[in-house]
């Protein structure tokens, strides 16, 4: 039983014996000691003020005395205002840690022993290649999908490929204006890229017919409208959803030019996924669940055609479901792929899309339409939103080109690892296959950890530079402290087998007491869906080890059994350090 719900039950016998009174251990608040103070818990007293009688002073002082004759966990107290700090025994931290070592998956809940969950993450569109801001969504996607993996849930990893609708349709238009049959191939480019640069063609050409027909006299809303490409493009959709032969096979042919170069992206990443959804499957079980809808009122249909859903008495507004011309929209297929999950899945509990904030509105008015339409997992349904990601120079966009492609980045970070690594001359003793898997280690961890550092609702500004610097609060700190654990362990023959009679320091206490707080930190970040929790707490791990490895001799130390004992402590901050970051 962990330190905390101990205190918590004695607490509550303390609470019986001295006033009477039946107390439930979850009302009853426990916090870490601050560290300007004596103790390791702290039970805040006031909340048993009312029922003591007296004052908070008083009835922390015969808790706290209570406490400690009572209990071998606890040895002294101390009472500041109405808080209690309480010290725990040696023995008890000494227990933990004998206990903590053994166990490989320390910190995880048993495999499978919660709900089955599902993590939507990526679900790019088939138009253009990853970049910064879907390396935020994939890294806290895939993230999230850990911790719950550690946190005892059966996890789902899917996402929903938006290969479908006007914007893959203007990539297809202007390859077909502009392309004079080129392939990836023959450009000697990435399949995502290549497809990619024609979304690019196809906004200038789009801006200069408007601007054309704006000089020709017409209303600028209305050249928006009929530009001559963007009507191409509207045509093109409705040939791709009348499965026109020839716009078909172009659009099969260039998706998959796009997946072809994803799958290297996702492989330089990492990241696997266990189930791909396909707006192109999807949209269809959405246009089927509109169709019921409007035989149920949940939606009606206008003059020109088009169906819509009207949520204005619910604080929202009317929202297009189908246009007018019979093809779909995001919402069609975001209402069928909810319910098309569920039906695949019949144990799943619950399913979390990560999409960034700007979306906050959709997931509202989605999750309201799958209620007023009576589906009975509407309220199983959580949008992770996340802020955006901008460089020191701003916002990036799509359309115009000034994105930071994510190949690009995670290659210009393996980079800036080997330059500062040689700088520093650290890994000069590699081979070159041995630095390069080194940098790559190094530079997408920095990626990755500056990423998930920050809090998910929170926007961020990305700097490489600082990303990757071997010291402060940085995935290259941390990954440095848990090399040090391992050099330790290489320079040391034999078992780590140690005495009883081994006395703790405060360095080993402080040490101990952080790896007691793994569990939690994974409970919490699994609780919340926020991974800097843990990212936190790695953070703090390596940076206490790194004061323990500072301050106490371990290889030099003269008393064979503490020399173990701290091995033992330097082994498993590693380990944790190890499936923390992972």
């Amino acid at each position: 039983m962990r330190i905390e719900d101990i205190l918590k039950s004695q607490v509550k016998d303390a609470v019986k014996a001295l006033y009477d009174h039946q107390l439930d251990t979850n009302t009853v608040q426990i916090q870490e000691t601050r560290k300007e103070f004596e103790g390791d818990l702290t039970v805040v007293v006031f909340p048993l003020v009312k029922l003591a009688k007296k004052g908070p002073e008083q009835c922390g002082t015969e808790l706290g005395q209570h406490l400690v004759d009572n209990s071998d966990h606890f040895t002294n107290f101390n009472v500041v205002k109405g808080f209690l700090n309480i010290s725990v025994s040696d023995a008890y931290w000494k227990e933990f840690f004998a206990i903590a070592k053994e166990k490989e998956d320390y910190g995880h809940s048993p495999a499978n022993s919660k709900e089955q969950v599902m993590v939507e993450f990526s679900s790019p569109n088939t138009n253009k290649p990853l970049h910064l801001g879907h390396l935020r969504n994939i890294f806290l996607g895939n993230s999230v999908s850990q911790i719950l993996k550690a946190n005892g849930h059966d996890v789902l990893k899917v996402q929903i490929i938006n290969d479908r609708g006007i914007h893959i349709c203007k990539s297809m238009v202007a390859w077909q204006e502009f392309g004079n049959g080129a392939t990836p191939e023959s450009a000697g480019m990435k399949g995502d890229k290549f497809v990619g640069h024609y979304y690019v063609q196809f906004d200038k050409q789009y801006k200069a017919e408007v601007a054309e027909l704006k000089n020709g006299g017409m209303d600028e809303k209305e050249a928006e409208k009929q530009a001559p490409i963007l009507l191409k493009a509207q045509e093109t959709l409705r040939k791709w959803e009348a499965k026109d032969p020839e716009t078909y096979n172009l659009w099969e042919t260039m998706n998959g030019w796009v997946y072809s170069g994803f799958d290297t992206t996702y492989e330089t990443m990492e990241v696997t996924f266990d189930k791909l959804y396909y707006e192109s499957n999807t949209y269809l079980k959405g246009k089927e669940e509109v169709e019921k809808g409007l035989e149920q009122g949940v939606f009606y249909k206008k003059e020109d055609g088009s169906v819509w859903v009207d949520l204005e008495p619910d604080g929202l507004d009317q929202k297009l479901v189908l246009r007018a011309d019979g093809t779909a929209v995001y919402m069609t297929q975001d209402i069928g792929t909810a319910i098309l999950r569920f039906q695949d899945y019949p144990n799943l509990a619950f399913q979390v899309y990560t999409v960034g904030n700007e979306q906050e509105y959709h997931f509202k008015v989605l999750f309201l339409i799958l209620k007023k339409l009576g589906f009975d997992k509407a309220g199983q349904n959580y949008h992770l939103s996340y802020g955006m990601v901008e460089l020191p120079e701003g916002k990036m966009k799509s359309r115009e080109g000034t994105v930071v492609d994510a190949d690009d980045l995670m290659e210009e970070m393996v980079q800036n690892a080997q330059q500062i690594s040689e700088e520093q001359g650290k890994l000069a003793d590699l081979n070159d296959e041995e630095k390069r898997d080194a940098f790559k280690m190094i530079g997408h961890g920095a990626l990755k950890y500056f990423l998930l550092k920050v809090d998910p609702k929170k926007g961020m500004k990305f700097d490489p530079k600082e990303s990757i610097d071997f010291l402060g609060n940085t995935g290259p700190f941390i990954q440095f402290n848990y090399v040090r654990t391992r050099s330790l362990l290489r320079k040391n023959e034999g078992t780590l087998e140690y005495g009883s009679e081994v006395k703790l320091g405060t360095p080993e206490k402080q040490l101990i007491k952080l790896l007691h707080q793994y569990p939690e930190a994974i409970e919490e970040s699994a609780r919340t869906f926020d991974p800097s929790h843990l990212a936190s707490y790695s953070y703090q791990l390596a940076k206490e080890f790194s004061s323990f490895y500072q301050q106490c001799p371990i290889l030099s130390e003269e008393n064979e059994s503490l020399k173990l004992f701290r091995l033992s402590l330097a082994k498993k901050a590693g380990d944790v350090i190890r499936s923390s970051m992972n």
